[in-house]
């Protein structure tokens, strides 16, 4: 076995270039419990009302239908918990960050995309 090639994270490859490619599906990608319609935690009801009120255009990934995407991208992103939020390919954090962000007004920063 070639270690050079195994990514850091412990990961095969394979899924780590799948959750490379969820990552940048979209400019703005939200992986959290439910859909933004029907949020199924209050973390994740939370920060879609934030990219809302942000007038953010974003999608996002329902990890509670994918055991593997849930699992792995806590070891992706050294991030234990959900919701995830990536802004161009990369993780801005969590709801409390998110909120942060916001109330800084750097939030709103963050999500002009092309």
């Amino acid at each position: 076995m070639n270690l050079q090639s195994a990514p850091a994270n412990g990961l095969s490859n394979d899924l780590s270039s799948h959750l490379h490619s969820l990552i940048n599906k979209a400019p703005v990608m939200l992986f959290m419990k439910g859909s933004p319609e029907e949020p199924r935690c209050g973390f994740s009801r939370q920060i879609v009302s934030i990219l809302r009120s942000n007038n953010a255009k974003f999608e996002t990934f329902d990890i509670l239908q994918d055991e593997v995407v849930r699992q792995g991208l806590k070891s992706y992103s050294n991030w234990p918990t959900y919701p995830q939020l990536y802004v161009k390919g990369e993780l801005v954090g969590g709801v409390d960050i998110v909120r942060e962000l916001a109330d800084s007004g750097e939030l709103a920063q963050m999500l002009v995309v092309p």
